[in-house]
């Protein structure tokens, strides 16, 4: 494992499972993961507060798990290209929290 993927399973592990909101930010990668969304979409999709959505996606985007293009209303986010190469640590985590 490289250094540049060990920070990323740290980054991504703290914002999963070390951090309030992780099954939020966990449910957003993973409909990320299906096709890009803007924050409306996603709201709707589960069925979650527009606001609370905004303020995750700024989490997500400002630790480089996400990415996004256009602006406003129409700004769409989708997976970094980083989170893609390393999808599967984002599921070993997921596999180790739901074990508990």
């Amino acid at each position: 494992m490289s250094l540049g993927t060990r920070s990323f399973k740290y980054v991504l592990g703290w914002l999963i499972a070390g951090t309030r909101g992780g099954l939020t930010r966990a449910k957003m990668i993973m409909a990320l993961k299906e096709s890009p969304q803007n924050a409306n979409q996603l709201a709707n999709l589960l069925g979650m507060d527009y606001r609370t959505i905004r303020h995750h996606l700024g989490v997500l985007e400002k630790n480089k798990i996400i990415t996004s293009m256009g602006e406003g209303y129409g700004t769409t986010y989708f997976l970094s290209q980083m989170m893609e190469e390393n999808y599967s640590l984002f599921e070993e985590i997921l596999k180790k929290i739901w074990k508990k």
